[in-house]
Order: C-alpha cells, then sequence, then structure tokens
C-alpha cells in the first residue's frame, strides 16, 4: 500500500489533478472525538477520503466513515470549505461534524488502509497528530475556521 501512495503523489505532481475529498470530525459526549492511523503515513488523523464520480461530498463523508471505520453517520453538519496543494494536486476538503455516529465495525472495509481507530478525550490527544489535523481540531473547538488552506 505504501508504494502505491508513493506513486500517486508522484503522478499528482505532474498531472497536477483537480480532486475532492471530505473528512469528519466525529465526537461522542463520553469518548470524545474519533481518529484514525493509516498504514502508509505516520500520525493520526480525521477520517475521510476522495469524493467519488457522481457522489455528493455528504454522501462521501457517510461512505468514508462506513468503509474506515464502521461508522453509521446520522447527523452531519458541513463545518468549512478548504483548499489543498499539499500532494501535488488542487484538492478541495469539505470538513463535517457528525455527533450521532453508531460504530458497526462489522461494517467497516478490511482492506489494510486503517491500520487503528480510536476515540480520544479532547484533553488526552495524541502526540502524533498530522499538523493539519491538529489545526481543525483547535479551529472547530474554538468555532473559528480561520484558514481556507488544508
Amino acid at each position: 500500500m505504501a508504494w502505491y501512495h508513493s506513486w500517486q503523489r508522484w503522478y499528482w505532481k505532474i498531472r497536477k489533478p483537480i480532486t475532492l475529498g471530505v473528512r469528519a470530525i466525529v465526537t461522542d459526549e463520553q469518548k470524545g472525538v474519533l481518529l484514525i492511523r493509516h498504514t502508509y503515513v505516520e500520525g493520526w488523523y480525521l477520517p475521510g477520503g476522495g469524493v467519488e464520480r457522481g457522489e455528493s461530498f455528504f454522501a462521501a463523508a457517510r461512505r468514508e466513515l462506513l468503509e474506515e471505520c464502521g461508522v453509521l453517520a446520522g447527523k452531519i453538519r458541513l463545518c468549512h470549505l478548504f483548499y489543498s496543494e499539499r500532494e501535488g494536486k488542487r484538492d478541495h476538503i469539505a470538513l463535517f461534524h457528525i455527533t450521532d455516529g453508531r460504530i458497526d465495525e462489522k461494517r467497516a472495509r478490511n482492506d489494510g488502509e486503517v491500520a487503528e481507530m480510536q476515540f480520544f478525550q479532547w484533553d488526552q490527544l495524541p502526540d502524533d497528530l498530522s499538523p493539519a489535523t491538529l489545526r481543525r481540531l483547535e479551529e472547530f473547538r474554538n468555532q473559528a475556521f480561520q484558514e481556507d488552506r488544508w
């Protein structure tokens, strides 16, 4: 899986495609916030992924949560829209908040992409959060999205 991710980044730098993506902040009053660790990059991230052809941002967020984490998203709210050129592509990212997600681990896809998922209390977030994830969580907690760049 890691070689494929490296190849994709090389391709994106040459072609600079326009892509659409989603990320989700899944919260639970008792458990905290849901984060995932991928098999192909270091650190903890918000769950999410790409928007497929013909799919809305909302539908993509629901699908990615179900595939990656087995989360059935109920209430879903758009928080902010972002733009990123970090990986060589022109990526538009919609950030959502889900408050009443139910976990059905049997429904999560086990394709080797997600190494681990875990809820963290807000005052006990892991030290190795990706920088963008840390920024998004801080903005979310302050309810003030200052940046348009991911």
